[in-house]
């Protein structure tokens, strides 16, 4: 409950900056409460706490939290410099912060009405981030396109708890699974009960990319401002996946049956098909990596579908695991994007020579997304590999690594830019344009402390693994 106060009390306080005219402390309010959330997860770790019957803060719910924050405090490094530029940073700096409050609501929520609060506050206060460039047509159409969509899918997750009301007559989700726990065993599985849980995926789906509800991001996050792309790529990600998998592994999982697995099967498949494919033809690097992180949702959707007693833990480390590597990989594209006025994947021709550090860091990252030993996304993919083989998908494992080689390649298009690629008239991106980007000493520390992260987390997996 602490975590949740002290967000939100952070992002008040950071508005009451706005208005008492101190705007500079927005930054270090947001500092301040991102580490006071994290130091409350630590010290209340392994107690369980309900909060009037309607949130549960659990290890689950507190290791998802630590996650979120600690990506969140990585992403507030990353943008600074960005929000020191634009006007009404103070506003934006409070928008994240209530993001972080539904992400909170959404993972440790224990009744279906607080689920949907908690994707309505975080899903308004992203459709506002998103169009934050008032200038910028495509930021507009991003933020119009995140409005319309987003509505779309909440009128199918509202429709879903709807029909779970009907079959239950509780949105408390303890309740839900006792009262289906008991009509399974005399009833089978109600068809309106399937038809609740399909209306709850679908819209939860659309939180996390999965295909086929993809088809939004990859304009959207093409639009989007570059800190807000990787925002969305990475806590909404987070907060939605833990509540998809508590929903149906913990509570609903009376309705996976073999044709709900097939179904999710199903979207696994068209997920990692539709997004390497695609990300291969891909020649905007922004866009690409949206792809890319269409194809980790579906990498993730292994754990809903295999839950068992170490997917917990697997899903936790993947998700730590891909939000820093993401965050370093559009931290590294929102400085050479600045820097060449392009998301082009040519824009980082020359890098390896004019900004070598810069290039180590994006080589790290990209390499850690495409699973390559020794560094996390190894680890992250063979952990859920591992308990898909327990479950005996071996068909549909083989299939998932085949699209990690093809994620090798569009991976490897950014590396060989960087080290190998120049322009037409043979010179570098940055020394045509007058030398290295400029790198602040704390953006600079943010991409060595990511890397070293990626490293260490990959040779001793079990700092994060195994916490649950």
């Amino acid at each position: 409950m602490k975590e949740l106060v002290t967000l939100s009390l952070t992002g008040i306080f950071i508005m009451l900056a706005e208005m008492m005219n101190l705007r500079k402390l927005s930054f270090p309010l947001a500092l301040m409460g991102l580490a006071t959330t994290i130091f409350f997860c630590i010290f209340d770790w392994g107690i369980s706490q309900q909060v009037y019957k309607m949130m549960t803060f659990d290890p689950y719910a507190q290791a998802f939290t630590l996650v979120m924050c600690v990506t969140a405090l990585l992403w507030l490094v990353m943008s600074e410099q960005y929000f020191d530029r634009m006007g009404s940073a103070t506003d934006r700096y409070a928008l994240v912060m209530f993001i972080l409050v539904g992400g909170l609501v959404m993972i440790a929520y224990s009744n279906l009405v607080m689920l949907f609060i908690g994707v309505e506050i975080l899903s308004v206060s992203l459709y506002v981030l998103a169009g934050s460039q008032k200038n910028d047509l495509n930021s507009n159409e991003a933020a119009f396109k995140y409005f319309l969509m987003g509505a779309f899918a909440s009128g199918f997750l509202l429709f879903g708890i709807a029909l779970i009301y009907g079959v239950t007559g509780t949105f408390d989700v303890e309740q839900i699974r006792l009262t289906l726990a008991a009509k399974s065993a005399q009833e089978g599985v109600n068809s309106m009960l399937l038809t609740g849980s399909l209306m709850l995926l679908i819209g939860l789906g659309f939180k996390v990319s999965a295909a086929p509800f993809h088809f939004w991001a990859p304009d959207v996050y093409q639009g989007s401002p570059t800190p807000i792309t990787a925002l969305m790529a990475t806590i909404v990600k987070i907060a939605a996946f833990a509540a998809m998998y508590r929903l149906f592994t913990q509570y609903l999982g009376s309705t996976m049956t073999n044709g709900w697995d097939d179904i999710v099967v199903g979207m696994i498949v068209l997920t990692l098909l539709i997004s390497n494919i695609s990300a291969v033809l891909q020649h905007d690097a922004k866009r690409m990596l949206a792809y890319s992180s269409i194809s980790h949702a579906g990498y993730m959707l292994l754990a809903l579908l295999c839950a068992n007693g170490q997917s917990d833990n697997s899903i936790v480390f993947y998700s730590a695991v891909y939000s820093v590597a993401t965050i370093v990989a559009f931290m590294v594209l929102q400085l050479v994007s600045e820097k060449a006025g392009s998301t082009d994947i040519t824009a980082f021709n020359g890098l390896g020579k004019s900004n070598p550090v810069m290039a180590v860091a994006m080589t790290i990252s990209v390499l850690s997304m495409a699973g390559i030993p020794p560094l996390a996304g190894f680890m992250a993919k063979y952990y859920i590999f591992a308990n898909a083989m327990q479950e005996g998908y071996w068909g549909l494992i083989l299939f998932a690594i085949a699209m990690s080689l093809v994620g090798v390649y569009y991976y490897f298009r950014i590396i060989i830019a960087m080290f190998l690629g120049n322009n037409t008239d043979g010179t570098s991106q940055d020394n045509r344009e007058g030398g290295a980007i400029k790198i602040n000493p704390l953006q600079n520390a943010l991409l060595i402390v990511g890397c070293i992260a990626l490293l260490v987390l990959g040779i001793l997996p079990q700092l994060v693994y195994g916490l649950l």
